[in-house]
């Protein structure tokens, strides 16, 4: 199984103010949308995200509910040029932004805002990919070596590559010779043995499949945890969940 990320879904309380936020700041346009009686999915992204690259879901549920952050989920990584990351974020504060963290304070490296529900979104140097397309989502796992071992046993992914300092260690995992558009999963591992709570504001990262029985059978048979499976979702999709609890959705392509 080596599916390439679809997107990251996120919650939010008021979708009118979200969408001016995505579409005025990143440039993100609306792909398509879905209407169900108690809530709407928003799926956005920049015009020319590269065919592979994924997207950016938007949930917002009619009820008028608002949402626990938590910190078991961490931020989405967006991609501007090598050369832009202080013009970009100057652009970013310009249109109304606030200061978050500024790159000069991240070593020039990178740079993080947060949108209206405060969804922190990091800004990272990429030669490749639209500006504003999603490079990675990033989640905190409690147990490096068994959440790298779920996403290579599950899913087939790759870890390719890793940065080890003092206190923590980030992962990233992806498929197999997955293109530098495509999205990549970071695992955060910091190590005084903290836990994390997952919170609601999070929703999911979705994996695009060929074939969703196909997928779901190889993944119960590799002992994957049995969420919600294809029948009890229409078999439009499915979900499974990682060893922290964070919800992964499997999908087809339209």
């Amino acid at each position: 199984m080596t599916g390439l990320f679809d997107h990251t879904m996120i919650r939010v309380e008021d979708l009118e103010e979200s969408l001016d936020w995505y579409q005025t700041h990143l440039n993100y346009e609306e792909k398509s949308r879905w209407e169900a009686d108690t809530f709407t999915n928003v799926f956005l992204g920049p015009e020319d995200v590269h065919d592979d690259g994924a997207l950016l879901e938007l949930t917002y549920n009619h009820d008028g509910r608002s949402y626990e952050m938590g910190d078991a989920w961490g931020h989405i990584a967006v991609r501007v040029p090598e050369d832009a990351l202080q013009e970009s974020y100057d652009e970013l504060l310009a249109e109304g932004v606030e200061d978050y963290r500024d790159p000069e304070s991240c070593g020039n490296r990178y740079a993080f805002v947060t949108d209206p529900d405060g969804h922190e979104i990091e800004i990272v140097k990429r030669d490749h990919g639209a500006k504003w397309s999603i490079d990675h989502t990033m989640i905190r796992v409690e147990d490096a070596d068994e959440a790298l071992g779920y996403w290579v046993r599950k899913f087939e992914y790759d870890e390719v590559g890793r940065w080890e300092s003092d206190t923590f260690a980030n992962y990233f995992v992806e498929p197999r010779d997955a293109p530098r558009e495509a999205m990549s999963l970071e695992l955060t591992y910091n190590y005084d043995g903290r836990t994390y709570t997952l919170g609601d504001a999070w929703g999911h990262v979705a994996i695009e499949v060929d074939d969703l029985h196909g997928a779901w059978d190889r993944l119960l048979g590799r002992n994957a945890p049995d969420y919600r499976d294809p029948e009890s979702c229409n078999d439009r999709y499915a979900f499974t969940k990682d060893p922290d609890g964070h919800e992964i959705e499997l999908v087809t392509a339209d």
